[in-house]
């Protein structure tokens, strides 16, 4: 019994520390682009230019490439151990008016933009009315599923590709897709909810 034990006990312990050494090559395995608000951005550096820096993210790299300005950005850590920083305090001649533009400035329009241009939230907020009408509870289940799960890339509808490689702009639409979604699918399951106990309280004044 004993030696039955130990072989558990030493099992246990080679499974903890191959679950840590995994960890610990997957946490630099990535390149970290320090930005000058302190904001930290887990990435694969893809291109490196006068006056962007070009990447994907480290938790979709078979995702889009983002831009992000040289100005923008403090220091990028990069997989090998090394670095480099960025004391660029001089606004680039010839960087683009978008680019050119503050991380704030970028979030706040792709917040903008899909207050008009998002429309991808119909097919969601369609499904769970006419689920809700069939039985409120029932309606849950897609109310829940869809308003927790972010808008599909491809039903985001945004103006301009050029700014969605942005990060910023990226976070700032796909934040405020994601709200608008969440808030059609409750409208249209509140609705179901109440036409469900109108109809009910109309039976039952009925039958009275």
């Amino acid at each position: 019994m004993g030696k039955i034990k130990l072989r558990k006990t030493m099992k246990k312990i080679i499974l903890t520390t191959l679950t840590i050494i995994f960890t610990l090559t997957l946490s630099f395995s990535q390149d970290l682009i320090t930005k000058k608000s302190g904001d930290d951005i887990q990435a694969k550096v893809l291109e490196i230019s006068a006056n962007e820096i070009r990447y994907k993210k480290f938790d979709n790299l078979d995702g889009p490439i983002f831009i992000i300005s040289k100005k923008d950005v403090l220091m990028i850590r990069y997989e090998n151990g090394t670095k480099d920083i960025f004391n660029n305090d001089k606004e680039p001649e010839n960087i683009s008016s978008s680019i050119a533009k503050s991380s704030k400035d970028l979030f706040i329009q792709g917040q903008t933009d899909a207050t008009q241009y998002y429309k991808g939230y119909k097919g969601a907020a369609t499904g769970t009315l006419i689920t809700g009408l069939v039985s409120p509870l029932l309606g849950l289940i897609p109310a829940i599923a869809c308003s927790s799960t972010p808008p599909n890339d491809k039903n985001l509808n945004y103006p301009n590709p050029d700014l969605m490689k942005m990060s910023d702009y990226y976070d700032g639409y796909t934040h405020k897709a994601k709200k608008i979604k969440q808030g059609k699918v409750w409208r249209n399951w509140g609705i179901a909810f109440g036409v469900n106990l109108a109809a009910v309280l109309i039976l039952s004044a009925g039958q009275q």
